[in-house]
């Protein structure tokens, strides 16, 4: 998630993490290897709890060991780096990354559309081009202001006329309060607890208003571990693709082998994310067009200051 991206100048990695791919296994062992998140563990990893829990990485041939990131963890130099075999990151994350000359492929999208949005409290608001003249509560991230821009311009509004206020990460309880007039955020996580708390609100998807239907999470590792072992690549994708296809098809125990694996997660409100993502995490490869024109939307909103060669950054299908 978005989040990561506030940590990508974090200059201590996270301890304990060691990527150990083909480390000297016995033969026929399974590979030990290991995964970082982009955030706490939610519905959206549904999928890579399912993998585990139903033994998909075991009979890949994979020890998987799933790590949660921790306030100074900056995940794609701990792919650079060689201290993690995978992680998960934002697509812009990926991106900046590529763009700072770290050899990062993503190798699968987790979900396939953006779930950034603009979350409207106020009941004058109907879309986005009526959020002029009213504030908007961002995290301080580029991204949002992207996403503001975009759906603002999108609408036929002037996004100059919007007002922004840095809340940091609190849209939720500033939204709930009235603070804002709306916020930035995603429409699985924040949306779904604006909801589940009773507060009117109003959703405005980014890839409704001016951005592409990217894909927001990536399975990404290092071009280095992909060229030293394209076997446990391979083997992760298609055990963490296994995992979301187990997801889509039997969602509730995929639900329950995320909270059994982490019982500190409200079954609830997992129940209501995951209920909402469910249509966005069909697992499928990654569509070059798309790409393409997530790159140009980057691009065209300072997320990226340069073109990126799409095709070395994603693992496309011939």
């Amino acid at each position: 998630m978005r989040r990561v991206a506030a940590l990508l100048a974090a200059a201590l990695l996270l301890a304990g993490v060691v990527g150990c791919g083909g480390g000297g296994a016995e033969p026929g062992a399974p590979v030990g290897a290991t995964l970082v998140l982009d955030f706490t563990p939610n519905a959206v990893h549904s999928g890579i709890y399912a993998a585990k829990q139903q033994g998909y990485y075991d009979e890949a041939g994979i020890d998987l060991t799933i790590r949660q990131p921790g306030e100074s963890t900056d995940a794609p130099k701990l792919l650079a780096a060689g201290r993690t075999d995978f992680a998960i990151l934002d697509i812009h994350d990926l991106g900046i990354a590529r763009e700072r000359g770290l050899d990062l492929v993503g190798v699968m999208p987790l979900v396939q559309r953006p779930l950034a949005a603009v979350i409207a409290g106020d009941p004058s608001v109907h879309s986005p081009r009526d959020l002029q003249g009213h504030s908007v509560g961002v995290t301080g991230l580029p991204s949002d202001e992207a996403v503001v821009d975009s759906e603002v311009s999108a609408d036929g509004g002037d996004p100059a006329k919007v007002g922004r206020v840095t809340i940091g990460f609190n849209a939720v309880s500033s939204l709930a309060a009235g603070k804002v007039d709306a916020a930035t955020g995603f429409w699985n996580a924040e949306g779904v607890a604006l909801e589940g708390q009773g507060v009117p609100i109003r959703i405005f998807k980014v890839n409704e208003y001016g951005a592409p239907p990217y894909p927001e999470l990536i399975l990404t590792t290092s071009g280095e571990t992909l060229k030293r072992n394209p076997e446990l690549v391979q083997s992760m994708v298609e055990a963490t693709t296994r995992g979301y296809e187990f997801t889509v098809e039997h969602p509730s125990r995929a639900l329950h082998d995320l909270t059994e694996a982490v019982p500190s997660l409200d079954r609830s409100e997992q129940h209501a994310q995951l209920k909402v993502l469910l249509p966005d995490l069909q697992p499928k490869p990654f569509s070059r067009p798309v790409l393409d024109e997530w790159e140009q939307w980057d691009l065209e909103h300072g997320l990226l200051e340069r073109p990126i060669d799409v095709g070395a950054a994603f693992q496309l299908e011939p």
